[in-house]
């Protein structure tokens, strides 16, 4: 397997939408934080955590992502804290459940593609685990411009 390059990422689930990002970016998973709203944010933006001194703004993901709003809001749900704009910022996503760590041969991922609902340029690749696809989000775009309005 000698020049075969391992991509490490953890699997969520956002809704019904099995997702990823990149391990090195997740700085920490959280169970699910209360947040206290910021007057004047983007819908998207669920508010702000105080995590161990640090104010982190929070991220609905099922906002981000374009997806159903959930029925109803049941108690647990996981906020991850993912490092973008090369380490430079820190911003918590709220994903649905965490699901696995993975690492697997960066050959199998396919390239992002479009999938219905989703804007392709949140997509980095396209993968499979178990039979079930997940897609690998560029967690760049897709949290980028959240801390730039």
């Amino acid at each position: 397997m000698g020049d075969a390059q391992v991509v490490r990422l953890l699997v969520f689930r956002v809704g019904s939408l099995t997702c990823a990002a990149a391990a090195e970016v997740v700085r920490e998973i959280l169970p699910r934080l209360d947040t206290t709203r910021i007057p004047g944010a983007p819908p998207v933006v669920a508010g702000l955590v105080n995590v161990r001194g640090t104010l982190v703004t929070v991220v609905e993901g099922w906002k981000a992502l374009g997806q159903p709003e959930p029925a109803a809001r049941t108690e647990g749900g996981t906020t991850v804290l993912l490092q973008i704009g090369g380490g430079q910022k820190t911003i918590g996503f709220t994903v649905d459940e965490v699901v696995d760590m993975l690492a697997v041969a960066e050959e199998t991922l396919e390239p992002r593609q479009a999938l219905p609902g989703l804007d392709p340029k949140l997509v980095r690749a396209v993968g499979r685990r178990r039979d079930q696809l997940f897609v690998v989000l560029d967690t760049d775009a897709l949290l980028g411009p959240v801390l730039t309005t």
